[in-house]
């Protein structure tokens, strides 16, 4: 799908919000691209971010996709707008275990209030093959009349 931007600083708009998000921080998270509709979130696993068993906490994998999706629906809002994460579901397909996990979240429907977007987590090794770990179905609304709160 080929969508146009509202803004046309979109990304480094983007990049600037990514940029306040301490939860993402902490996660030690990037953004690795960021197109109209398109965002990429990319982590290496490691111990502080893991579960028991030594896989990936599904809550920390749940959060960067959650942010990729929202940043998505956010790339093609207006400038002076903000994004809330309204509703999503994950399936969590198989043991997220790295080294590295890319959190896409793509626009499937965007509109003026609501948003769709689509998430998929892929497990990878740099020049390796991908492993699909889970997916997000996430409902985005964009926010007007309140700023971002700056920390």
């Amino acid at each position: 799908m080929s969508f146009v931007p509202a803004d046309a600083g979109y990304a480094q708009r983007v990049r600037d919000n990514f940029a306040r998000q301490g939860a993402m921080h902490t996660l030690g998270a990037t953004l690795e691209a960021v197109s109209p509709g398109h965002v990429v979130i990319v982590l290496r696993h490691k111990a502080e971010l893991a579960q028991q068993h030594g896989f990936m906490h599904a809550g920390m994998l749940t959060a960067a996709l959650d942010s990729a999706c929202g940043y998505a629906a956010f790339s093609l809002m207006p400038a002076d707008a903000s994004v809330l994460s309204v509703e999503f579901k994950v399936n969590l397909l198989a043991p997220a275990q790295g080294p590295w996990l890319r959190c896409e979240g793509r626009v499937l429907k965007a509109g003026r209030t609501i948003s769709v977007v689509e998430g998929r987590a892929l497990q990878h090794e740099p020049g390796g093959p991908e492993r699909l770990v889970a997916t997000m179905t996430a409902t985005m609304m964009t926010v007007q009349g309140r700023p971002d709160v700056r920390g």
